[in-house]
């Protein structure tokens, strides 16, 4: 109770590591994409069209999920002290993310 005034915060290497983790983020929902398609043309009883559009589909919303992410990191990048993550953007993330995992299914199934 000195009546100073508090420091700012310092933000230290959190930044750092949450930019990390969305790349990490972004390389695993690639993988998923590329297994996808190659679950879509390979799979065991030839090609089928709900598989093209599983598999279209799981690729549209990768893409989304990069947009979304290349955003945040670009967002997280471009000062010290970044904002919060919107609740809009944090929602379309997770459905992207579910989307894509309910898509993924679709092909094993």
């Amino acid at each position: 109770m000195s009546g100073r005034p508090p420091s700012p915060r310092d933000p230290g290497l959190q930044p750092e590591r949450t930019r990390l983790a969305w790349r990490r983020t972004t390389l695993a929902s690639t993988v998923t994409a590329v297994l996808a398609v190659k679950a879509a043309l390979n799979g065991s009883g030839g090609t089928s069209a709900g598989g093209i559009v599983a598999c279209a589909l799981c690729c549209g919303l990768w893409l989304a999920f990069l947009l979304l992410a290349h955003r945040r990191i670009r967002s997280l990048a471009a000062t010290a002290s970044p904002r919060a993550l919107a609740p809009r953007h944090a929602t379309s993330v997770v459905l992207c993310t579910i989307a894509t995992a309910v898509c993924a299914l679709a092909l094993v199934v």
